[in-house]
């Protein structure tokens, strides 16, 4: 049984006395294999690196930064600063040497800690202009290297340390947000609000000792940190950590899963691979596959079903679900998505496989949960209830209509501010200390909420009528032809938008319809063919939303290109600073869509 905490030194002492002989961490090896490091093991490693630190003279209230993808030297670091009551500022292996240095300057870090030797060097050469940076720590260093990790767990060895006295007040962590527009802002978190969002969240679902995750989701991001690390500690389940996201569904059948925390780009994923699949198969299985989907959303709404759609339920889940679910191991029982909108079609598609899905939604700023489905509690479509000690108000004035507004929150798991930001922190926090999401939502009579769109991002045509882009650009990704892709049509007569199709299904789509992959960015021919799939997956929009011309290119949006941020949100500014003139240009053309 999961015990109380009120921080994440206790969150640890409390899993280390409960769960010591328990599998923590799994990481994949070069030959392939997975080696598992237990809870007794992990502690014996931050007990020697909270001493290590402690002998470089890291204290409570310093700021320990580091730049690793997920690893268990990540988990080790960040609760060896805990516990001595220094607070841990995560960035990314793929964020650009020039947002690093901003962020170590701006939160002042005395320690840096770097996952390769690449990183290592340019943190070392940081040193030489930063006014607090004092010591660096690679990750991958020789351990007879001064500035090795293993260095640092032999200082600790030789003189332990005990745990510094921690308060539920102090700070855990800077989490800078990823900066889809102007610099990156540090966040701070405290151990309260870490604690009582994993304590509140975690206690919606039934976690049993026997789960295991494959962890792909950042650490440095909120939602991995307190949705799958913190979350996962606190109960006593394991995380495999996954090595590459390319590897993610080869991965899936070897970790065996019970648990899954994405985001809907990989939901997206699954939906269009297993669509694909079926193209492949008879007849007679597409349509086995199409009736069983629909039978098991119409039984998963709460409508009874007739015999005959039972029976397509039996075997559609005999002959195809149980298959496609032993693609992913054969144990997930739920899967949890946040961090953007998922899809309607693809949550109930999904769940029509026998795989619950519970979408949520939070912010960075909030450690992240505010609501969550659950277990009974659930309306596909919203982004759940309120979890224990949040509330919500809905600001109409935000937006000017009667139906969504500005999605306000309070609770114990709104930030403290902006760090050195007291311009903006007067912009998001009101009177009585709510937070302003810059979401737009509305509440239904059973407390369900539902986001439609960021209102930072919405913007108005030349004809007066307001385009909320981020879910219009979802419905759109669920063409099997579209691997990305991004609406633009600010004070214009209608939208345009840059597409990124996917290679291998439009391959086999143009050789259906006998045209030739040649000049894929300027062929009629294949813009022809994506417009006409942009119109058939845009049927449900109002007219003035649908994309009127199309700029192709093969350059897919990535974190490490700068145009998607690490949790896979398009950055809108960075994708105009290079297309920008491109996409304006379409409006000269003559548009293909009435």
């Amino acid at each position: 049984m999961s015990r109380h905490f009120s921080t994440l030194v206790e969150l640890l002492q409390n899993s280390l006395q409960d769960y010591p002989d328990r599998e923590l961490f799994g990481e994949k090896q070069p030959d392939g294999s997975w080696s598992w490091m237990h809870f007794r093991e992990f502690g014996v490693l931050v007990d020697q690196a909270r001493a290590g630190l402690a002998q470089l003279g890291i204290q409570k209230g310093d700021r320990v930064a580091l730049v690793s993808n997920n690893r268990s030297e990540w988990a080790v670091m960040a609760f060896a600063s805990y516990g001595l009551g220094a607070c841990i500022v995560p960035m990314y292996e793929a964020q650009k040497p020039s947002e690093w240095s901003f962020i170590l300057d701006d939160c002042g870090a005395k320690l840096a800690v770097g996952a390769t030797n690449q990183i290592y060097e340019k943190l070392k050469s940081f040193q030489q202009s930063s006014e607090t940076l004092e010591f660096v720590i690679g990750l991958e260093l020789a351990s007879d290297e001064p500035d090795s990790f293993q260095r640092l767990l032999a200082l600790g060895r030789e003189s332990p340390h005990e745990v510094a006295d921690i308060s539920s007040d102090d700070l855990a962590g800077f989490v800078y947000t990823s900066g889809t527009t102007g610099n990156p802002k540090g966040v701070k978190l405290s151990h309260g609000n870490f604690s009582k969002n994993a304590l509140h969240a975690s206690a919606r679902f039934d976690f049993n000792e026997h789960d295991r995750s494959l962890a792909f989701l950042p650490w440095a991001h909120v939602f991995g940190f307190t949705a799958e690390l913190t979350t996962f500690i606190h109960v006593g389940a394991c995380m495999a950590i996954n090595d590459a996201v390319p590897n993610l569904i080869t991965n899936l059948p070897v970790v065996r899963p019970t648990v899954l925390v994405a985001v809907p780009r990989i939901f997206n994923r699954i939906y269009d691979g297993v669509n694909k699949q079926m193209v492949e198969k008879p007849g007679v299985i597409r349509k086995l596959f199409r009736a069983g989907v629909a039978a098991a959303s119409k039984k998963n709404g709460g409508t009874s079903l007739g015999f005959v759609e039972s029976t397509c339920l039996s075997m559609a889940e005999k002959l195809i679900f149980s298959k496609v679910r032993q693609k992913f191991g054969g144990r997930l029982r739920f899967v949890v998505s946040g961090s953007a909108a998922l899809s309607t079609q693809v949550a109930e598609f999904i769940d029509s496989l026998g795989i619950d899905v519970y979408e949520g939604y939070g912010l960075t700023e909030t450690s992240p949960v505010i609501t969550i489905n659950y277990k009974n509690n659930r309306k596909i479509g919203s982004v759940g209830k309120c979890i224990e000690g949040v509330s919500l108000r809905i600001d109409h004035s935000a937006t000017g209509k009667e139906s969504d507004g500005e999605v306000i929150v309070m609770g114990h798991n709104v930030m403290q501010g902006y760090h050195n930001r007291d311009d903006e922190n007067s912009k998001v926090f009101c009177e009585d200390g709510a937070l302003r999401t810059g979401d737009m939502g509305h509440i239904d009579d059973d407390g369900y909420l539902f986001i439609t769109g960021r209102i930072k991002e919405q913007y108005k045509l030349e004809n007066g009528k307001y385009v909320v882009p981020s879910p219009l650009e979802e419905d759109l990704k669920l063409s099997p032809l579209i691997a990305n892709i991004m609406l633009h049509g600010a004070n214009r007569r209608h939208n345009v938008a840059i597409l990124v199709p996917d290679l291998a299904a439009l391959e086999k789509q143009c050789t259906k319809e006998g045209i030739v992959m040649d000049n894929i960015e300027s062929s009629p021919q294949i813009k022809e063919l994506l417009q006409k799939q942009v119109e058939k997956f845009a049927r449900n929009f109002k007219s003035y939303e649908v994309p009127r011309n199309l700029l192709i290119t093969l350059e897919d949006f990535t974190a490490d290109n700068d145009m998607l941020t690490p949790s896979m949100k398009i950055k809108r500014r960075n994708i105009l600073a290079r297309y920008g003139e491109q996409l304006n240009a379409l409006y000269e053309q003559p548009a293909p869509l009435a």
